[in-house]
């Protein structure tokens, strides 16, 4: 079982009571991959492992993300078989025998445990819930490769030598890790599903917020453009055209009132953008690494810093291009690519490094 948890201290001991009653008779080990809860959750985890050596905790410092948190868990175990869930009580752990009995047939590389196939529900989830997970489905199979009626499940059981294979290939965005597992299987993978009553949560806040959405959002577009482009890059650039759209508001309001003044206004504009653009790029290029604290300040200021020398090489760029007689046109393009380039290169090693949070 692998387990990934951020601030989910109240679940931990009823969810291993449950899979203790579920899984009697059966050899099994539970991986807990915590984001670093600042709630007591990896306190303890530690302390239950101390006298259960079948639960085992991976705490991680500086990463955050359900999909990756299941992939570094996964990698992790060295059984044939690992199932994946949720801590939140909401997926039914008395199904994981009939799944484990399906992938034992042999004739499955993943059994899902599905909330909308005949014989489960999505239990108590609100009408918006509940269309909010369809529209994900119906938006998932463009990039999946085979029917499953619930692509959108956290529920699931794979067969260790099939995911350790497609591992390399696997995007680890998201929350959607089962989804990223099926549309990165190069040939079309076994699969059975199990229905499920979807539970409600006891303990704990739903993690499923905006930045949570954008995250699935930026996963569907890295699968159809990965191979050409790193997503992230693609949305440096989205947040760059909003900063040229801040700069050239702000310069034309500033403009519209005292027109004397450019060189001023040009200043003010500029910083502006580029306050604008940090906070974006923060908010969603960067989401896994989000800078918060005293971070978010000296990041502003090194973001500024590093853009301000990219603009320097822009403009030197362009009037080396613009000496050997280029179209404008080409010129304003080539410096604009260089300074795109720099500007994610260098903010994504020094702005946002990994280690800052």
């Amino acid at each position: 079982m692998v387990i990934p948890t951020f601030n989910e201290q109240q679940n931990v001991r009823f969810l291993l009571a449950k899979l203790e009653h579920a899984l009697d008779g059966i050899e099994w080990e539970a991986i807990w991959v915590d984001d670093h809860s600042v709630d007591g959750t990896p306190e303890l985890l530690r302390e239950v492992a101390s006298s259960d050596r079948r639960v085992r905790l991976i705490e991680r410092i500086g990463r955050r993300g359900l999909a990756s948190a299941s992939i570094e868990g996964m990698m992790a175990s060295a059984a044939p078989y690992i199932a994946v869930m949720d801590a939140d009580l909401q997926h039914d752990e008395s199904i994981l025998p009939e799944m484990l009995h399906k992938i034992l047939s042999g004739r499955f590389d993943v059994v899902i445990a599905s909330r909308v196939m005949e014989g489960g529900s999505m239990g108590e989830f609100s009408k918006r819930r509940v269309r909010l997970s369809h529209t994900g489905t119906w938006i998932a199979k463009l990039v999946c490769r085979c029917e499953v009626s619930d692509a959108m499940s956290g529920f699931f059981l794979v067969e260790a030598g099939f995911f350790r294979a497609l591992a390399p290939r696997l995007t680890g965005s998201g929350f959607k890790i089962l989804l990223d597992i099926l549309s990165s299987s190069h040939s079309r993978p076994g699969i059975a599903e199990v229905p499920y009553h979807f539970g409600q949560r006891q303990f704990g806040e739903s993690k499923l917020d905006f930045v949570v959405k954008l995250d699935y959002l930026f996963f569907i577009v890295d699968k159809f453009i990965g191979r050409w482009m790193p997503t992230r890059f693609l949305l440096f650039l989205c947040v760059g055209a909003v900063g040229v759209l801040v700069h050239s508001i702000v310069m034309a309001s500033l403009c519209l009132s005292s027109p004397r003044h450019v060189i001023q206004f040009q200043v003010i504009a500029t910083a502006a953008a580029m306050i604008c653009n940090f906070l974006l790029n923060n908010m969603i290029s960067f989401s896994d690494r989000k800078l918060r604290g005293r971070y978010l300040a000296t990041g502003l200021l090194t973001f500024c810093a590093v853009c301000s020398l990219g603009t320097l090489i822009k403009i030197n760029f362009e009037g080396m291009l613009a000496r050997n007689d280029m179209q404008w046109w080409a010129v304003v393009g080539a410096g604009s690519i260089i300074g795109s380039i720099w500007n994610y290169c260098v903010n994504s090693i020094v702005t946002w490094r990994q280690s800052c949070r």
